[in-house]
């Protein structure tokens, strides 16, 4: 058995983490809800943190599981934007992912 938030491992006959409460659930159960990157693709970049972050409110707001990853390096001085930021979700809501995205997009090129 395993602490789903924790990870913490407990042997056969503990039902409940130690540490923080939660209900363990089997190791195999586990280990098959674990993100795999293969598992994700890229759906959307752009070069500005808050577009990402409302672009994924948006995706999560339609149940779409979205990560976002960003290479800007804050420690490196640069002018202008030089880094990307990408979102990715699951190969399967791909689909779902890129038509609210799309939406997105008309709705901003409409107001300017």
């Amino acid at each position: 058995m395993i602490c789903p938030k924790c990870e913490y491992e407990y042997v056969a006959g503990v039902s409940k983490c130690a540490d923080c409460g939660e209900n363990l659930i089997p190791v195999e159960d586990f280990e098959g809800s674990l993100t795999h990157p293969e598992d994700y693709v890229i759906v959307h970049t752009c070069s500005q943190q808050y577009e990402a972050d409302m672009i994924k409110s948006n995706l999560e707001g339609g149940d779409i599981d979205c990560h976002i990853l960003s290479q800007k390096d804050s420690s490196y001085p640069a002018v202008g934007e030089l880094a990307i930021i990408k979102l990715l979700v699951k190969k399967d809501d791909v689909e779902d992912a890129l038509a609210i995205i799309n939406d997105i997009n008309k709705q901003t090129n409409n107001t300017d």
